[in-house]
Formats: structure tokens, sequence, C-alpha cells
């Protein structure tokens, strides 16, 4: 159900906040995995509590895998996955994407279905690819959602090529569930190259570190079956979700310190402290977490760089472009018309129908300085378009943003955190 519009609030003076954030989406997901198949009891400490994170415990528990809570943290006991069962993936693409694998380790039927525009996104290579491994799923030759895995208990495995290119999802679902296949998982690429590369390797350290055997080659990625070792799970802050935040201190020529910046990461969204440098902004990691410090007045140059690895940062990118003095030209994301929604499209319509000046390239946007004006900003049930609206709020009154609980994908509370940001101390 959409919410009422929410008014993006415009900052009257220069932001000065610290902002903790919560746990990371891609690490709780996959971390509900690995602990599900594992040999024993795990924890999760600090994970993320967003409707994706849900819907993927959730599936859990449907095929009978006890997902409990404990105060803040999860705790899993494994268990035989089993149907019968019904899996609402809603439009995780985590959820849709690591799941299936799951259940056709399951014994019984498990039907797996989602959001309308989930039935629109990539699934076609991942049903291929678990037919071709020894699953029995039945899709009524669509490609796509719903669909039903007919699990017997157990599944070969063996060597598969997938094209991999609309999201690298397609290749860690499979990873994840690989080392409970008989023969284990080689899993070889062959297309345009995989989107968000640092999300595989997320995937790769994360088994690695539940004492999983894996080995890696260009476009290529092999799992040894065997046990997955139980273990703490300690979520790092999701650094995606700190892009809007961070972005704040250049809009505005202001500061925001993020705390708890794992020094070393996975994450795809540790690449903000280069992007934001290159637009201007003084970066800087320390004891506190990472700062960043906008220059005077908020004036900062736009932005030129291929987004490939981290497509998830394109929507606050974008915005911060659109407010920039010098145009922008993101590239290397033609695949994220394939997500929540077709994001391409729906930025170049959201920043033109504010008076911008954006363009949508083959893989990219292109975007030009132009007076900015208020209006209805529609958020197309994703995520990350509630966050570019709040940036572009910052420095255009009258900025109504559509639907704004829809953030609650992966950031519940996003408009308290963020309006608690502009309140001063």
């Amino acid at each position: 159900m959409s919410t009422p519009h929410w008014a993006a609030p415009v900052a009257r003076t220069p932001v000065d906040a610290t902002v903790p954030l919560p746990g990371s989406k891609s690490m709780t997901n996959r971390a509900l995995i690995l602990s599900a198949l594992a040999e024993g009891p795990a924890v999760i400490v600090d994970p993320l509590h967003s409707r994706d994170t849900e819907l993927m415990a959730e599936g859990l528990r449907e095929m009978g895998v006890p997902v409990g809570e404990d105060g803040g943290d999860w705790r899993v006991r494994p268990a035989a996955p089993a149907g019968p069962a019904m899996v609402d993936v809603g439009l995780a693409g985590t959820v849709m994407r690591f799941l299936p694998p799951v259940a056709a380790l399951a014994s019984g039927k498990v039907a797996i279905d989602g959001d309308p525009r989930a039935r629109e996104r990539p699934m076609g290579p991942l049903i291929g690819a678990l037919r071709a491994l020894g699953a029995d799923i039945d899709d009524g030759g669509r490609g796509a959602l719903p669909f039903t895995v007919r699990g017997t208990g157990a599944v070969p495995g063996g060597a598969v090529t997938i094209d991999a290119s609309g999201s690298s999802q397609l290749v860690s679902g499979l990873l994840l569930a690989a080392p409970r296949f008989e023969k284990g998982v080689e899993v070889r690429h062959e297309g345009p190259p995989v989107p968000s590369a640092p999300h595989l390797e997320m995937t790769v350290r994360m088994l690695r570190e539940a004492g999983v055997t894996v080995e890696t080659a260009e476009n290529a990625w092999y799992v040894a079956p065997g046990p997955i070792r139980a273990r703490e799970w300690v979520i790092e802050p999701d650094l995606s979700n700190a892009a809007q935040f961070l972005g704040a201190a250049l809009v505005t020529g202001g500061r925001v310190t993020v705390p708890g910046w794992p020094a070393g990461t996975a994450q795809p969204g540790d690449a903000l402290r280069g992007l934001l440098a290159a637009m201007g902004a003084d970066v800087a990691a320390g004891p506190d977490g990472l700062t960043v410090r906008g220059a005077g007045a908020g004036r900062f140059p736009g932005l030129v760089a291929d987004l490939h690895e981290v497509g998830e940062l394109t929507p606050v990118l974008a915005a911060l472009a659109a407010l920039a003095d010098s145009p922008s030209r993101l590239t290397g994301i033609a695949h994220l018309r394939g997500h929540e929604t077709d994001r391409l499209a729906a930025l170049v319509t959201e920043i033109n129908g504010l008076g911008g000046d954006a363009r949508e390239l083959p893989d990219g946007l292109e975007i030009r300085p132009r007076p900015l004006r208020g209006g209805v900003f529609h958020t197309y049930d994703d995520h990350r378009m509630v966050m570019a609206a709040a940036v572009l709020g910052l420095a255009v009154p009258g900025v109504e943003v559509e639907n704004p609980g829809t953030v609650g994908k992966t950031l519940p509370g996003f408009t308290e955190l963020w309006a608690s940001m502009l309140t001063p101390a």
C-alpha cells in the first residue's frame, strides 16, 4: 500500500551530523543462507531488519528452517529444507536469486512468486542453470516468476555455463548453495561483463569465512562440496545506504560522519570515498568513521565515471549530478534497466520533470546542470528513487516524494533519520 507524499526537507544551513546506519542488506541475506545450510546453529549479529531481509528470513521459515529473534540479532538452526512451501520474494533481487537454489535442496514442492514487477526481472539464466545442475523446475516456459521447484532433497551439481550480465546475484545464488550440492558447482559466465563484481567478492569471501573451498578465475567460480561451518556473523553497516547522507554534505557544504565504516570491506558502497572525492568533497577515514565535508556554499563539479561495479549508487549520484556545476556522464549501467524499475528511464523522467536536463545513453546517463523547481517525484516502488529525491529536496524547495514508504525495502525509518540529520544538535 502506498503512503502519502513526503515533502522532502530543504537544508537551510550546512548539515553537521553523525549518522549511524543499520546493517548491510547484502551481508545479512548472504549470512541467512549460509546459516540455514550450515552444520550447526549460527547467530547473525546486528542484521538489517527491513522488508528484503524479513522476506529472506520468512522464506527460509516457510521451508522449515527456524530463524528466531534474539534481541536485535537472529539465531538460525539449520534444518533440511522441505515443502510444500510458498515463498514470497517481494521485489528483492537477493531473495529471488538466492532462495531457488535452496529450494532445489528441499524435499517437496516450493512455489516461488513475488510482486508484479518481480515477474519482469531476469530469472531465466538461473532457472536454466539449476535445471542443468539437476533441479526440477516448472516455470511454464516463461523463464520468470512465478515458478515451482520440485525438490527431491538433493541436487547433483557439477559444471554450468550462465549469462549473468543481468545481475551478479545470478552467480551468487548458485555459489551460496553449492557446498550442499553433491558435486559442488563450477559456474562459468559467458556474455557481457557481470555487473557489481564487489558483490561476487562478498559472496566468495563469506563462503571462505564459513570454511568452504572456493576457487576463482576470470568469469569462473568453483565451489567444492562439503560442510558449511556454523559461526557468528557480525554485519557491517550498509555502505550503499550511506550515499544520500554523505551526499548531503556535498550539497549543503557541510559535514556528515558515518560511524563504524570498515577499514576493509567487499561492499560496493566503499567506492563512495573515491566518487565523492571526485566531486570535490573532502573525504577522510578515521577512528570516528568516514567523514565527508563539502566545499563552501555547496558548490561542486559533476562526475564522469563508469559505475558498472557499483550500479546501486547511481540514483543518488544522478541526483547529485543534477545539482552540480558541470555536466556528468555515468556509464556502465545498462543493467539498471532490469532492477526494481527501469532506473535509467525513471531517473531521466523525474529529473527532467523538475526542470533538469538528463538523457539516457545506451549504457548510462548524461546529466547537464539546469535550475530545478519543485514538483512530484515518482518513485516506482524503488527504494533508491526515494533516496535520490531526498538529495534533490535539500536544494530544491517543493519536492514531493511519492510513496516514501517503499524505502522500507532496505532502510526502514529513512525519513525520520533524514530529518534528524538536518536538525541542529
